[in-house]
């Protein structure tokens, strides 16, 4: 088996990769990069060219992007039980929440730190539209979690959505409402995901 070695910063999205690692108990190398100049060698740019983290290496493939990292140690995994089966139709939910967490809401967010408010032509030419209804349709989303996002099984996507959802808590970015308080409160009362959390 090929060996993992995570590139990241501890002020970084590469927080939920280690979290999402340590979950799996598999082994891997964490290098830590200074933002500024370590990211942006020769060396590490020849791994991710944008000069951010995380990126993991796995033998000779590289990966990029939060949520890509998690959906392939997910699968590469797959015995762990952190992905539904390939076959499973809770793979419909899984990706869609992962990749709307990637797309529309980091960009939701980025815009609503950044203080810029679309307007309802703008509304339209963007991903997102609005961060409102970007954070409604989470809202609906995890409205359906049973308790988790994919049913009974802790998966990926919450570790991904989660921490998300747990950041913006933390520093009071967004009112947390009851639903969202729910299922972070499911999160909570998940062994792994506490212990991780809280190590």
């Amino acid at each position: 088996m090929s060996e993992l070695t995570l590139y990241t910063n501890s002020m970084s999205r590469g927080n939920t990769v280690d979290l999402m690692l340590e979950i799996l108990a598999v082994p891997y190398n964490r290098i830590e990069l200074a933002y500024g100049e370590q990211m942006h060698t020769a060396e590490y740019l020849a791994i991710n060219p944008m000069g951010k983290v995380p990126a993991l290496v796995d033998g000779n493939n590289i990966i990029t992007e939060t949520a890509a990292i998690c959906l392939y140690l997910a699968d590469k995994f797959i015995e762990k039980g952190f992905a539904p089966a390939f076959d499973s139709p809770q793979r419909a939910a899984y990706y869609r929440w992962f990749f709307f967490t990637a797309g529309p809401i980091e960009a939701a967010f980025t815009a609503d730190q950044m203080g810029l408010e679309l307007n309802e032509e703008q509304q339209k030419m963007s991903g997102f539209g609005s961060f409102k209804r970007v954070m409604d349709t989470l809202e609906t989303g995890l409205a359906n979690a049973d308790p988790y996002i994919c049913g009974k099984q802790l998966t990926a996507v919450d570790v991904y959505v989660g921490s998300f959802l747990v950041f913006l808590a933390k520093y009071n970015l967004i009112e947390i409402s009851p639903v969202m308080k729910s299922y972070l409160t499911a999160l909570s009362l998940n062994a792994e995901f506490k212990a991780k959390m809280e190590s």
